[in-house]
């Protein structure tokens, strides 16, 4: 089983050194090394997988990095873009974006947490700190889509309410 990933990334590579500008042999190269590491991974310890272990596999890996890279290219292009190009409908949409954002990127986040470290303590603990982490994302989500529907400026509005001075009535 291992032999043919083996064999299939040896092929990809030669294809690629043949030919350096075909898309196509790039795309086998890639494919043939996931399919690698997959191979080399399922041969060691694996986790259980559930509904609420937001850390495990290499889609939740690849979305939390994803996360990241969107707030952190989003959020200053919005937050420097003048408040009469985002008032209304943009500054609740990008509210939303970043409450979904915030609260999945922590929810996957503490969950890494969780698995590196509940373990030490109790195994036991590991599913009570999991449902923990999820209610935890779940009240992020709905107190920042609270923020980002309800207040005057949104989310955007309440981050800038942290370096304004307070006004005097």
């Amino acid at each position: 089983f291992r032999r043919r990933y083996i064999l299939s990334n040896l092929i990809a590579i030669i294809m690629l050194r043949t030919s350096t500008t075909s898309t196509v042999c790039r795309r086998a190269v890639t494919i043939a090394r996931r399919n690698l590491s997959d191979a080399s991974s399922s041969s060691s310890t694996t986790r259980p997988s559930s509904a609420l272990a937001g850390d495990t596999g290499r889609k939740a890996t690849h979305l939390h990095h994803a996360m990241t890279s969107f707030l952190a290219i989003a959020a200053p292009i919005v937050m420097f873009t003048p408040d009469s190009y985002t008032d209304g409908m943009i500054n609740q949409g990008f509210g939303m974006l970043v409450a979904t954002t915030i609260s999945a990127h922590s929810w996957i986040g503490m969950n890494y947490v969780a698995t590196d470290y509940v373990p030490k303590v109790s195994k036991a603990l590991l599913g009570p700190a999991r449902v923990f982490n999820a209610a935890l994302g779940l009240i992020t989500f709905v107190g920042l889509s609270k923020i980002a529907l309800n207040d005057k400026g949104g989310i955007k509005g309440a981050i800038k309410g942290l370096w304004r001075p307070q006004q005097k009535e």
